[in-house]
């Protein structure tokens, strides 16, 4: 191996980051030898796992630079060079030796075509002969094999079968390693010559062509160069460089240099691992995103070098210049192990040899890279965007910034104008007038300073430092230029040399003011004797002049080259280090200054007197030069990267904007009002009444639609205004491709801040003096004692501070930047959206899609208003919308910061992610901002979530806002910023006692209105500005002080907000020794010149990396659920008490989903246990049980119940709502077993009435069988004496009909029949009874009124009026008041529930009807009545006790009829034979006709089964329609409140006024009655064929079990020889419980002998009775034990059924007792529905609840005398404390429709008006229907 091939490997090994210990035998380097055999690996570099342990490539590197494998040498002793140029098949590398093989690696998955195409490119790149050199070699898996790969390579006509291997995909077995090199020997001896050298020859042929090169050819080619490059005729020669891009290159000293700075390029970024960043630049967006934690002090390799500076960088820490590369081990503490030269004693002799050889030795040894070729190698590789934020953090760092760059590989010169566009410099002038000093406080971009440029120049090699000598005129304390003397400054460094760095002296006004104003100093680092172009460049822009040369006596050239300058009249200083003169000047301003043997504090303080000098004898000369940035685009011969087309069109489109802002020279405070007109005073208006909304007084609907009508008004003012501004902008960001796009913006943004600049210093000067004035007068009044001056200067105060607003108002005019026309865009889509509605088709409609690809780009997107306080949330909602089209509903853990003005949140922030949120120049934050941030692919494994979503805040206590606003404002942000945030950072500046009360009282209040409304955010409190944050002691005194102040708030947040706590752990999960973190101060030392502390930045770091930790811990909310947050946070907060007002829409909705979880799975336990239940109620009834166990029945269920564990463990633990669910789990779960319990309990009863029931008609089934046996064998008896008869029809009857008649006279001859009930006439002696009169009781009968007691809408009419004065608590025209209707009401329900309930529970199914069940209920409801009466101060009359009797039998007569026959049906035996006598009359003419016994059995089995399966197949019907509808039904597949909002639809489509008025006073009844029709409709209308072929299919399956079971019973009998007794009982049995089948007495057919006879001719009825079943109709459903109905009813109505004490809405839970959670629902509606009216009046009360209780009227209860504020509604008792009403501005239209819609019935009905203050709003007239039931969509 050559010389310069071994340093190259050595390269290498350093580059990696150190050497792995060898303990292989290789040969030492200068022992090695020429290669016995020469690899080239090519191909796939997936196909092999490079490692140290694989045997043939055990390094990555892709090069031709040759590398011995150890390994190989291990393995076989022979030397072998790998070459790994793997994945290099775009790029042609020459090699420079022969090759013995080309390996082709291909994986085991590879296609035919990367076999083919790695052979064209083998062929193309070295020559036809290489392809006799290529072996293929496929890889595997372990367990994979080949086979494929072999045949489809087959099909190469290239491919050779001899020269193909496999191996594993790790090349760790020898055994395949030495079989592939046996077959390379074998090649490589077959092929001649043994290696490939047709490359190297090529080579050679190029070189001789070139030398034999013709002159003219030579002429032509000097001729092609210089009209591509300008240059002159020279010899040129073609090369390819890192661009990729082939150009002419001059072969000269110049060219030469050119190359080797090209491959010293290469060889850094190589280094670097930046290659494929040169052509491909990193954009930001690399960077803004969520990294691992930065190791601040070192890195481990040098490819790490660049990402690290730039995460270093971004975040402020001036240390991002040098980062060593060190090893994470304890000793290693050096880049690369130190070389050890092996000397003997002798060597000692010969010190100048020993000296030689160290030096050789340092030679060889290569140097860590330059801390300035880092910068500079990420300079190149960035993008312009990427390039601007890394110049504006060096110029925040207080470091250089390159000026003028030459580009590595074409040498051109470029001025990066670009990156400087950003940065603003602020600085103090100190002028002297009338004697005194005037300090002055400028603030410009960067680019459009007008300074004196000072630029430094080095002649030759010099012993002194140039940067450093600069460093101590600008700021001895901070190396602003980078110099020798640096940390990790070495002698090689190849991209600095010919770069001009710039830097800005800033004064701060005070003495120690080096100088009295800006100075720009240039630094051009190399020598400036061949560096020609940017130092003519400089010399020309400069001030002032200052060369470094070591002697101007001794050095010719640089004499040479100064003497023209001093010819001019450009001042000139000549620093001259070898020589010791003193400071010589002539009268042009030339100095020359010796530097030797003096200080560099001497020469530094003389320089800038020189430099004072100068520039102070110019002042006021017309031969004063001024440098400004932007005159650098007007030079020739440089480029300047502002002069590239995609800035030039982003410049051009936002010129246009900015021509338009600046036309009329209009002043920067009136040009929002005109340009951005949607944001300005119509905004603000609009914002006042909506807020007036939540604070309503009087009428409160016609004034909430007053002010809805005057925001509809201002919102169509606004849509008539024109914005010319905003059509430009819109045009650009729609129509520009996204590169041109992101440079408008940030040009827009530039031009803007520049536009407002020079003003708004202005506008704060005048703050500023204002300020003191009233500060100054303040301080006098208090010092004043005579009271006609203090009156006097409060006149003059109140004057000051008049002024002082208006200032502060133009203040927030003139404040003007990007984010405002993001706002106005914002506002644009607001108001169309108010007017037009959803729309896709206009230009506004596009807002949202756009802002959010600014937003997904990384741009900051205003929250809250800044200037209005105000959240626009459908302009949010619809943003934010847009982002989840585009990116998913993406999780998000939300990071908020809450802090006082101007403590550093944004700068914090910035700090921490590299972020740039939007501040106007000259302002601080204001509003709310979000920002998202991606996280990393290497993060992602830590983090549940996708992206951080960053909310930085306005600052809390803002200046400018005293007089405006109040401590309110303050409140509301920071509750609406904490309720954001998964986490808050609260910012403290300082240690200023009084700011941290003022912050620490909004926090904690903030946190403990989050623990009321069940968020749980966490906080961590960052204590910036700290002196001292190493001092443990002193930061666990300043935590211990915190914490006590902290404790101290909770208690009074407690009191204000009437909350239990104690101290602050109480209100939020807080450890004080975590939870508080210290950070230095932002500065090291005084600005304008101090750099940021590093300190900081480390605090910043760890502040960060507790961020991280924390949010490793939660799942963070989707996009999602931060749009319903924001949404719910704002409304709450536009109420007063925001405890009461708040809604947590992610809760409701987690919980709304539960609960049809929780309905799925009690439905699957239902039916389950209904299964269950219709089995063993066969089996009772087939005689086979006659007991049920609990044990038993939860045997039964418990598959069905682990099942159900399973899926709730699933749910709670995996669903991404877990965290919400949590605090229903426990419930749930009880409730589940509750459920199951009591399922259990109920089937249990069920069946033990069965059970009973059984057991009580065991007399009459031995009748039945007695019966039957008789009748059987009497007719086998007359059949035997009928046989001649057997054709004559109606002799048989007629002898069949005198047998049937005496055996039934015989069998009933001591059974009474059971007689029918005559309810009528119980009914009238019951009353009788009681004491009413006969023709009282017909009167009240013919009357009619018991039918609509209940639905009544005035009881006026039952009541007798007393005598006394002022009986009632008032009355209207001899009418109720309304709380005693709603009294009467109550006992009316209450009586009729009762009543039927003690009803419905008797037996009368079982035992028959009594007409003491009767007597009972009647009894029960006069008692109630006279109960009643007894404690008001009214009478009824006895109309209404009969009324309410009659009310109550009507109610139950259906039932006790439908009770009463079931009795009948079941135990009267006449009933009962006379069913039988066509069953039987059919048996006995079989027996007539001759049939067999067998044939008899099988007909009367068939009949027997006929019944029962169509009972059986209606049952399993009747549960598998109630499955099918429960999941698949809308109405019926969610929860309870899926269910009321169909109910509601359904209402509306019919329009019946009686269903709503059974609805308002009786929900439940009308919700079973809606779940009854919407069954039948679903069976006998739309679903009818399907219901058709489930009944079929349900047959098809019962006549499969009866065959099988005739099959089975069939064989045993015969098998086990058994008789007709054996085989009826295994063939019952058989039945397994799905079939009902009455015993058959098998005396009667002992002569059956034919069981498989028996058995065909029972599958031959049974089929043709199944084949008839399959046209059963769906009639039968109805008369089945089963009612899928009752089933729905059963499962749907068991829910709360809890009333609203205002409007009687009901509450929609699904659970019944859904205690401690308060009752809800979203349907609220206005009061008067319910018969609320206006005391005193017969006016309807028209408002809504929901309304209502954000106003500030009040209500009186109707059993109490006190009122309540609306707002405190809960006060008001237990009724009204377990309602939970959320103000929601009545937005429902369904009952505003219904209002309006049946107004007339409604007066009628409750004898009210809807007039005066209960008129119904113009508004409620315009809802259609169709809009009022879309309105219940909307509420769920």
């Amino acid at each position: 191996m050559e010389d310069h091939d071994i340093a190259a490997a050595e390269q290498n090994n350093d580059s990696t980051g150190g050497e792995s210990e060898n303990t292989s035998e290789t040969p030492p380097i200068n022992e090695r030898m020429a290669p016995d055999l020469t690899l080239v690996l090519i191909g796939d570099p997936a196909s092999t796992e490079i490692g140290p342990k694989n045997i043939l490539l055990d390094h990555d590197e892709q090069t031709n630079v040759e590398q011995f494998s150890s390994n190989l040498y291990n393995l076989c002793g022979r030397h072998i060079c790998v070459i790994n140029m793997l994945g290099l098949q775009t790029k042609e590398i020459p090699l420079n030796q022969g090759v013995h093989a080309f390996v082709l690696l291909l994986p085991n998955t590879l296609h035919s075509s990367q076999y083919s195409s790695g052979v064209e490119w083998l062929e193309r790149t070295f020559g036809r002969g290489a392809l006799s050199y290529l072996i293929t070699v496929v890889t595997h898996e372990t367990g994979e094999t080949c086979e494929s790969a072999l045949k489809e390579l087959k099909t190469n006509t290239e491919f050779n079968q001899t020269r193909y291997h496999t191996c594993n995909r790790s090349m760790m077995d020898e055994n395949e390693v030495l079989d592939l090199l046996e077959k390379i020997n074998i090649m490589v001896s077959e092929n001649d010559p043994q290696s490939y050298t047709g490359l190297c020859a090529e080579n050679r042929e190029q070189e001789g062509h070139l030398e034999d090169k013709s002159h003219e050819e030579e002429r032509k080619d000097s001729e092609l160069k210089t009209n591509k490059t300008g240059t002159s005729d020279e010899e040129v020669s073609v090369k390819e460089n890192i661009s990729g891009n082939k150009e002419l290159v001059k072969v000269s000293e110049e060219i030469k240099k050119k190359n080797v700075i090209q491959k010293q390029t290469e060889t850094l970024l190589g280094r670097l691992h930046l290659q494929d960043k040169f052509q491909h630049k990193f954009p930001p967006a690399d960077f803004l995103q969520i990294h691992p934690p930065v190791k601040h002090h070192h890195v481990t390799s040098e490819k790490d070098l660049a990402q690290t500076f730039l995460h270093t960088l971004m975040m402020l820490d001036y240390r991002a210049r040098y980062i060593p590369v060190k090893s994470d081990s304890p000793e290693g503490t050096h880049p690369k192990t130190l070389r050890v030269i092996d000397i003997t004693e002798k060597d000692f002799s010969n010190l100048g040899a020993l000296l030689r050889m160290g030096a050789g030795t340092h030679e060889t040894e290569q140097t860590h890279v330059h801390p300035m070729d880092v910068q500079m190698a990420v300079f190149h590789c960035s993008d312009s965007f990427l390039k601007q934020m890394m110049i504006t953090k060096l110029s925040q760092c207080q470091y250089a910034l390159p000026l003028l760059v030459p580009d590595p590989v074409t040498m051109e010169i470029e001025c990066p104008l670009w990156t400087f566009r950003q940065i603003t410099k602020t600085w103090k002038v100190t002028e002297i007038k009338d004697g005194s000093n005037i300090v002055t406080m400028k603030s410009v971009p960067v680019c459009k300073a007008q300074t004196p440029l000072v630029s430094f120049f080095r002649l030759g090699s010099l012993s002194v430092s140039k940067s450093q000598l600069m460093n101590t005129l600008i700021n001895d304390r901070h190396s602003t230029f980078f110099h020798r003397n640096c940390p990790g400054s070495t002698k090689s460094r190849c991209l600095m040399d010919g770069v001009a760095e710039i830097a800005w002296y800033c004064p701060a006004g005070k003495p120690n003011d080096a100088f009295n104003d800006c100075i720009a100093f240039c630094n051009l680092h190399g020598d400036a004797l061949s560096i020609e172009k940017q130092r003519d460049i400089l010399t020309e822009k400069s001030s002032i002049n200052i060369f470094l040369v070591s002697s101007l006596q001794r050095h010719e050239e640089s004499r040479s080259l100064i003497s023209p300058l001093f010819m001019s009249h450009k001042p000139l200083i000549c620093l001259c280090v070898d020589d010791s003169c003193y400071v010589v000047k002539t009268k042009h301003g030339k100095y020359i200054m010796g530097l030797q043997d003096r200080s560099q504090s001497d020469i530094s303080e003389e320089l800038k007197q020189i430099i004072r000098e100068v520039l102070s004898s110019l002042d006021g000369s017309s031969l004063k030069p001024s440098f400004q940035l932007e005159t650098m685009a007007q030079l020739s011969g440089i480029r300047v990267d502002e002069s590239d087309p995609a800035f030039k069109k982003g410049k051009s489109a936002a010129k246009e904007i900015m021509d338009l802002l600046s036309k009329d020279n209009m002043d920067i405070s009136n040009i929002k009002d005109k340009f951005l007109p949607y944001q300005g005073h119509l905004w603000h208006q609009w914002i006042k009444i909506h807020k007036e909304l939540y604070h309503l007084k009087g009428d409160i609907e016609k004034e909430k639609c007053k002010k809805q009508q005057e925001l509809v008004n201002i919102r169509q003012k606004q849509c008539a205004a024109s914005g010319e501004l905003m059509e430009l902008f819109i045009k650009s960001l729609s129509l520009l491709p996204t590169k041109d796009k992101e440079y408008f913006l940030k040009w827009i943004q530039i031009l803007v801040d520049d536009l407002s600049t020079d003003d708004l210093s202005g506008i704060l000067k005048s703050y500023d003096e204002k300020w003191s004035e009233i500060l100054a007068l303040k301080n006098k009044s208090e010092e004043s004692e005579v009271l006609a001056d203090k009156q006097k200067k409060s006149d003059l105060l109140i004057k000051k501070q008049s002024e002082l607003e208006k200032i502060s108002k133009k203040l927030q005019s003139a404040t003007f930047g990007l984010e405002h026309i993001f706002r106005e865009m914002g506002q644009i889509y607001e108001a169309h959206r108010a007017i037009e509605g959803e729309s896709r088709h206009t230009d506004w409609s596009k807002y949202p899609e756009l802002a959010a690809q600014l937003m997904i780009s990384g741009h900051p997107m205003e929250l809250m208003d800044g200037d209005a306080g105000h959240v626009p949330l459908t302009w949010i909602s619809s943003l934010l919308e847009e982002v989840i089209k585009k990116l998913g509903d993406q999780r998000v853990f939300v990071l908020s910061v809450l802090g006082l003005q101007s403590s550093g949140k944004s700068t914090m922030l910035n700090t921490m992610f590299g972020l740039q949120f939007a501040v106007s120049a000259g302002r601080c934050t204001k509003g709310v901002f979000m920002q998202l941030l991606k996280v990393s692919e290497e993060m992602k494994k830590d983090l549940k979530f996708d992206y951080l979503l960053v909310v930085d805040t306005e600052g809390l206590r803002a200046l400018e806002l005293k007089g405006t606003t109040t401590g309110c404002h303050d409140n509301k942000l920071g509750t609406f910023v904490v309720g954001l945030g998964n986490l808050t950072l609260i910012n403290i500046m300082g240690e200023n006692p009084s700011e941290m009360q003022d912050i620490l009282q909004i926090v904690v209040q903030a946190f403990m209105r989050m623990k009321k409304v069940k968020l749980s955010p966490s906080c961590v409190f960052v204590h910036q500005n700290v002196t001292d944050v190493a001092a443990a002691e002193k930061n666990m005194d300043g935590k211990r002080r915190l914490l006590e102040k902290l404790d101290q708030m909770a208690k009074l947040a407690a009191e204000e907000e009437d909350c239990d706590a104690e101290c602050f752990s109480d209100v939020i999960e807080f450890d004080v020794r975590k939870d508080v973190k210290y950070c230095a101060q932002l500065w090291e030392g005084s600005p304008p010149m101090a750099p940021p502390n590093p300190g900081y930045s480390e605090s910043i770091q760890e502040v960060k990396n507790t961020i991280l930790s924390k949010a490793s811990q939660a799942a963070g909310i989707t996009l999602t659920q931060f749009k319903n947050k924001i949404r719910d946070l704002w409304s709450a907060l536009l109420n007063e008490n925001f405890v009461f007002s708040f809604k947590n829409t992610l809760e409701i909705a987690a919980y709304r989903k539960l609960e049809s979880q929780y309905g799925k799975w009690t439905w699957d336990l239902r039916s389950n246990m209904l299964t269950i239940e219709n089995q063993l109620y066969n089996r009772i009834e087939n005689g086979n049980l006659d007991k049920v166990e609990v044990n038993y029945l939860k045997k039964e269920s418990h598959e069905t119940c682990e099942t159900i564990k399973k899926e709730m463990t699933t749910y709670f633990e995996d669903d991404q709502e877990k965290e919400i669910l949590a605090q229903w789990r426990g419930r749930f779960e009880t409730r589940i077993k509750e459920f199951h319990d009591e399922q259990v309990s109920t089937v249990k009863r069920k069946l033990d009435e069965v059970i009973q029931q059984k057991k009580a008609c065991e007399k009459l089934d031995d009748k039945k069988k007695e019966f039957e046996d008789k009748l059987l064998k009497k007719s086998k008896e007359l059949a035997q004496q009928l046989k001649d008869k057997a054709n004559d029809e109606e002799e048989l009857n007629k002898q069949f009909s005198s047998v049937w008649s005496g055996l039934v006279t015989e069998l009933t001859a001591d059974i009474k029949p059971i007689e029918d009930i005559k309810l009528e006439e119980d009914q009238f002696t019951i009353l009788k009874e009681l004491g009413f009169e006969e023709t009282f009781i017909n009167d009240c009968k013919k009357n009619g009124g018991y039918k609509n007691i209940s639905r009544l809408g005035d009881y006026s009419g039952y009541v007798k009026q007393k005598k006394q004065k002022r009986i009632l608590k008032w009355t209207f025209k001899n009418a109720l008041s309304y709380e005693n209707q709603q009294h009467i009401r109550s006992l009316i329900e209450k009586v009729e529930n009762e009543s039927l309930h003690a009803i419905t529970e008797k037996p009368v199914a079982k035992s028959g009807y009594k007409l003491a069940y009767l007597q009972e209920a009647a009894k029960q409801v006069k008692q109630e009545v006279d109960n009643f009466q007894t404690k008001e101060n009214y009478t009824l009359k006895k109309e209404f006790t009969v009324d309410l009797i009659l009310c109550v039998f009507s109610e139950s007569e259906h039932w006790i009829l439908d009770s009463q026959n079931k009795f009948k049906m079941k135990h009267d035996p006449l009933i009962y034979l006379q069913n039988k006598k066509t069953q039987y009359y059919s048996v006995f003419r079989s027996f007539c006709k001759g049939s067999s016994s067998a044939v008899v059995l099988g007909e009367l089995i068939c009949e027997k089964l006929k019944a029962s399966t169509v009972e059986a197949v209606c049952n399993k019907t009747v549960i598998d329609l109630a499955g099918v509808m429960r999941s698949n039904f809308p109405a019926f597949n969610g929860n309870r409140l899926n269910l009321e909002k169909h109910v509601l639809k359904s209402l509306a489509e019919n329009e019946n006024f009686d269903d709503y008025i059974t609805y308002i006073r009786k929900p439940r009844r009308q919700t079973e009655a809606f779940i009854k029709a919407e069954v039948k409709k679903y069976i006998f209308t739309d679903h009818k064929d399907e219901i058709v072929n489930k009944l079929k299919n349900n047959a098809e399956g019962l006549n499969t079990l009866v065959i099988n079971a005739l099959s089975t019973a069939t064989q045993k009998v015969q098998t086990e020889r058994g008789d007709i007794n054996m085989w009826l009982k295994k063939f019952s049995s058989l039945l397994k419980g799905e079939l009902t089948f009455e015993t058959i007495s098998s005396q009667n057919f002992s002569d059956i002998h034919d069981f498989e006879f028996l058995k065909e001719e029972i599958t031959k009825r049974f089929t043709s009775i199944n084949h008839k079943m399959s046209s059963l109709s769906l009639d039968k459903l109805k008369e089945s034990r089963l009612k899928p109905d009752e089933i729905l009813i059963d499962q749907l109505c068991k829910c709360c059924w809890v009333m609203c004490p205002f409007c009687a809405a009901v509450c929609t839970n699904t659970i019944e007792d859904h205690s401690p959670d308060d009752h809800s629902v979203p349907f609220h509606r206005p009061k008067g529905i319910k018969g609320w009216h206006k005391s005193g009046t017969e006016e309807f009360s028209i408002s809504f609840c929901t309304t209502s209780v954000a106003s500030h009227g009040k209500f009186r209860p109707h059993d109490s005398e006190e009122s309540f504020p609306y707002k405190e509604y809960r006060r008001a008792g237990p009724r009204y404390a377990n309602w939970k009403i959320t103000a929601d501005q009545s937005k429902l239209a369904y009952w505003k429709w219904f209002v309006y819609r049946f107004q007339n019935q409604l007066e009628e009905y409750y004898e009210y008006k809807f007039q005066g203050r209960g008129e119904i709003p113009s508004e409620w007239e315009k809802i259609p229907k169709e809009e009022a039931i879309r309105s219940l969509d909307e509420m769920c």
